[in-house]
């Protein structure tokens, strides 16, 4: 009983982008999609050294094309742009309701934020310019600007 190329392919396929769920490289999961296309050239009946051809030029272009714009996406943007609550650090915030070690609450870019001083010791005053030095879970962690 002889197995179409066709069939050979699309296991190879799937086989590929099973690994690629866990690996998450990217580049496996191209290599998968470039075996599905070579299954279609196997179903068009395309002889086996045309086919490997098909997969290597698949391969190639979504390495190529693919695997940068994949890369982003997993890496993060560029120039290591901060985005979300890091963004928030370093950034002026202003006391609304007193800070210190434990509690207190600041307006940061138009946001209340609960907030707490970076010293223990140090009590901020209502109406006080602070700096966002870390955010931790929910809390601004703050300093007053000098």
């Amino acid at each position: 009983m002889a197995v179409d190329m066709w069939v050979i392919w699309v296991i190879a396929a799937v086989g590929l982008i099973v690994l690629e769920i866990f690996t998450l490289t990217a580049a496996v999961g191209i290599l998968g999609g470039a075996a599905l296309i070579t299954a279609l050239a196997a179903a068009l009946g395309l002889p086996v050294p045309v086919q490997l051809v098909v997969f290597s030029g698949a391969a190639v272009a979504g390495v190529g094309l693919l695997g940068p714009v994949a890369r982003r996406h997993l890496t993060g943007p560029r120039g290591g742009t901060a985005f979300g609550l890091d963004a928030l650090v370093g950034k002026p915030g202003y006391v609304i309701q007193e800070v210190t070690g434990r509690d207190g609450r600041v307006r940061i870019g138009g946001e209340e934020w609960t907030a707490r001083a970076m010293d223990d010791s140090v009590v901020i005053p209502t109406g006080t310019t602070v700096d966002v030095l870390q955010i931790d879970g929910a809390t601004a962690v703050v300093y007053p600007r000098e």
